[in-house]
């Protein structure tokens, strides 16, 4: 069995780029205020209650850019040709195939606005996107 290889610098710094994607994606200037609106979120809650969500997120965000710098080499290595165009193609078949058609079924049971579902995806896609772009510009050793 072999086992992809993987660059963890890449995949640290993918990690930390979807806390600053998510800052300016959910910025009140930027969709913020929409997003609070649609999700019935109160933005004027004290900064503490976001202590746990966020360290969840850079675990969660660590998980799936590993997944991605694994299944981006998987990719490479069955199609060859660019490691860049693996990983974004990866990135983007995979998040339609599972965050986004995920997120639309769990949506549409729960009654959340269309609006919401679109927004979350749309934000779900930029950040998958900047992920594979710096997983695929920072290819491992030997690739």
């Amino acid at each position: 069995m072999t086992i992809p290889e993987i660059n963890y610098w890449a995949v640290l710094l993918a990690t930390v780029s979807t806390m600053i994607v998510g800052s300016i994606w959910y910025a009140p200037k930027v969709f913020g205020t929409r997003w609070s609106r649609l999700a019935n979120v109160d933005m004027d809650r004290p900064g503490s209650s976001a202590i746990i969500p966020m360290i969840t997120t850079v675990l969660v965000s660590f998980i799936t850019a590993w997944v991605l710098a694994g299944a981006a080499s998987i990719a490479w290595h069955f199609y060859e040709g660019s490691y860049f165009w693996a990983a974004v193609v990866t990135a983007v078949t995979l998040w339609a195939g599972f965050t986004a058609a995920r997120f639309i079924t769990h949506d549409a049971f729960e009654g959340r606005s269309t609006k919401l579902t679109t927004l979350n995806i749309a934000h779900e896609l930029v950040t998958i996107v900047v992920m594979a772009i710096i997983i695929g510009v920072w290819p491992p050793a030997g690739i």
